[in-house]
């Protein structure tokens, strides 16, 4: 029996000189001008751009929440069971003898570095208690938002935003693009993963949509994250200096206002772009090392001075609680209710009002007394337990509005993210085995994220339950909330002190962030090469700044509330197609995996040796 070699001939055509010297021109043109013409269209016609963005994401939503829930579920489960079958998980991604590039204690320090940074700063206090006014079981009506009784709940979904779920996203890049560059020696670029479902059709066209695809999600990704940092930035700078010009104070509480935001964006950004062409990006290591340290005393400081029992007893049960309800979480999805199963579920009393009943009764954000405030005319008159059955029959559109806009969000974020990301646990592991991988860079980010959620978090929700906080962190913007919390907890000179440390811990997240970021784009443009020249460094820094920049003045025209709106938005729609990149990723996989184990027991090379 024969088997051909594997197609591993990844030829990206790069520009010989010029200003695209070493870069494909066509991937950089189409990726700019797509970029470039969605800033100029935020920063024309702003509201207009908002109010596309906003609808094109809502009907998306509507048509794929449940192919987004359904397919990271499926990301979960695929490396799972690669994990555990032997002839998968032993494999080593490298050439036959080759050892690990890094000890394992240097792996997983970089794996604790991976599961810290900028969304762990914004969310470890806000995704717990947004959660724990409103998941799922709240909605449901089996328990009160902002109880004991909703913790388990709150600490079940935060878990699987911040945990396996998330994690197995970004391990599905990495693992495909570290398989194909250390046992094929392909470049580390995105569509060296789709060459056994399509071969050199990965030289031509094709090829050149998948690597815009990944740069296009990066972006959009990056920007995401970037926009909530420089908002708590913001908000860490208001909290030490107390200048109102950065806030907009017309809201019930502080929050970032437009100058604020820009003015925080333009110092990351310059200074991500000044680290990046003077060469101080090679001592990004050492600034990784510092945010590690800080990031260490800041949980020590919640250790000390926060509510650390009431943590580690959350975390314990959190975790067997995320693991029991797991496959619930993988593949229990929602679609739109429609109009007419509504009418049907209705008490007869209120059928004749099911227009003036539907809106209330579905919205995942509001409560059964503002949807019997909302109520006008002859609907309004209806009997509270009538209301009550009205209200009960909208369930199902409550809970896909809430998972269409809580949990599909992070699955687009993390998908978006999953290039930068993926990219990096690939770097790292050279020589590792299957399974060493999907352990690792699963696992071990993933219990980092829950003991940061749960002793930030954890304090947080403590501070709410026995009144001591009054309602302040919880009325907080999410950016606010981790300084909030800190003034709970502390005081004088030490809390100044925390605070500042807390804001150049952001600073330095978000200068990393986006100095990796604009490398990641460039290596895709360069078909895997990671040496590239300042000016594009420039180029990419200028552009994800106009991008970011032009969303969040899009994001606040038309009243809105949140100038991250529009961004978000634009992240969704973006990371759509990727997300059937990642899911040809896994087909290609396993289609690698199978023939090379064939060709290995016919005693055939696996790499480009075999050709």
């Amino acid at each position: 029996m024969s088997i051909k070699p594997p197609f591993t001939e990844i030829e990206v055509k790069r520009a010989a000189s010029g200003f695209y010297q070493g870069h494909s021109v066509e991937i950089a043109l189409f990726s700019k001008a797509i970029m470039v013409g969605l800033v100029l269209w935020a920063l024309v016609w702003p509201a207009n751009a908002n109010g596309v963005l906003g609808s094109l994401n809502w009907r998306l939503l509507e048509d794929f929440n449940v192919f987004y829930i359904v397919i990271v579920g499926f990301f979960a489960v695929f490396l799972f069971v690669l994990a555990a079958l032997p002839q998968t998980g032993k494999r080593i991604m490298g050439r036959p003898g080759e050892g690990t590039e890094f000890s394992n204690f240097s792996w997983f320090s970089m794996m604790f570095g991976a599961g810290l940074g900028v969304g762990l700063m914004v969310f470890a206090t806000a995704e717990p208690l947004g959660l724990w006014g409103s998941n799922p079981v709240v909605i449901s009506g089996a328990v009160q938002g902002n109880t004991e009784e909703a913790l388990q709940s709150a600490y079940r979904y935060t878990f699987a935003h911040y945990g396996f779920h998330a994690w197995a996203i970004y391990v599905v890049t990495g693992l495909a693009l570290a398989y194909y560059a250390y046992t094929r020696d392909m470049p580390l670029t995105i569509r060296s993963a789709l060459t056994p479902l399509f071969g050199p059709l990965m030289n031509g066209f094709l090829g050149h949509v998948v690597d815009i695809l990944g740069v296009v999600a990066t972006i959009l990704g990056v920007s995401v994250t970037i926009g909530f940092g420089v908002s708590q930035f913001i908000d860490g700078m208001y909290a030490i200096t107390g200048m109102e010009w950065m806030m907009d104070m017309t809201g019930e509480a502080p929050a970032p206002g437009t100058v604020g935001l820009i003015s925080g964006l333009f110092v990351i950004m310059g200074l991500s772009v000044i680290s990046a062409v003077s060469g101080v990006g090679r001592g990004v290591k050492y600034l990784s090392n510092l945010n590690l340290v800080m990031s260490l005393i800041l949980l020590f400081t919640f250790v000390v001075f926060g509510s650390f029992l009431f943590a580690m007893t959350t975390y314990a049960t959190a975790l067997v609680d995320y693991i029991l309800h797991f496959l619930s979480i993988s593949f229990g999805a929602y679609g739109p209710q429609d109009p007419a199963a509504f009418a049907a579920a209705l008490p007869a009393e209120a059928a004749p009002y099911a227009d003036a009943l539907r809106g209330g009764a579905t919205n995942a954000w509001g409560s059964f007394d503002g949807f019997k405030s909302g109520l006008e005319g002859e609907a309004a008159a209806l009997s509270d337990e009538v209301l009550a059955a009205a209200y009960a029959a909208g369930e199902p559109g409550r809970q896909f509005g809430w998972q269409a806009g809580w949990t599909t969000f992070y699955w687009a974020w993390w998908i978006a993210f999953s290039p930068f990301v993926g990219l990096f646990l690939a770097r790292i592991s050279r020589g590792r085995t299957v399974r060493e991988f999907i352990v690792g860079c699963l696992f071990a980010p993933a219990l980092v994220c829950f003991a940061w959620m749960t002793v930030l978090g954890g304090t947080a929700i403590d501070l709410e339950l026995t009144g001591n906080a009054n309602g302040a962190i919880i009325g907080a913007s999410n950016t606010a909330k981790l300084f909030v919390t800190l003034g709970q907890m502390l005081s004088g000179g030490f809390l100044s002190a925390i605070t500042v440390m807390c804001v150049v811990l952001i600073m330095t997240f978000l200068v990393t962030s986006a100095d990796s970021g604009i490398l990641v784009m460039n290596t895709i443009m360069s078909g895997g090469d990671q040496e590239v020249g300042n000016k594009h460094k420039i180029v990419w820094g200028v552009i994800l700044t106009a991008v970011i920049g032009t969303l969040l003045i899009a994001g606040k025209t038309n009243g809105g509330a949140d100038p991250m709106e529009a961004l978000k938005s634009a992240m969704i729609i973006g990371a759509l197609p990727f997300t059937v990149v990642m899911g040809l990723m896994c087909v290609s996989l396993v289609k690698a995996l199978y023939r090379d184990g064939k060709r290995e027991k016919l005693g055939l090379t696996v790499g480009k040796s075999a050709e």
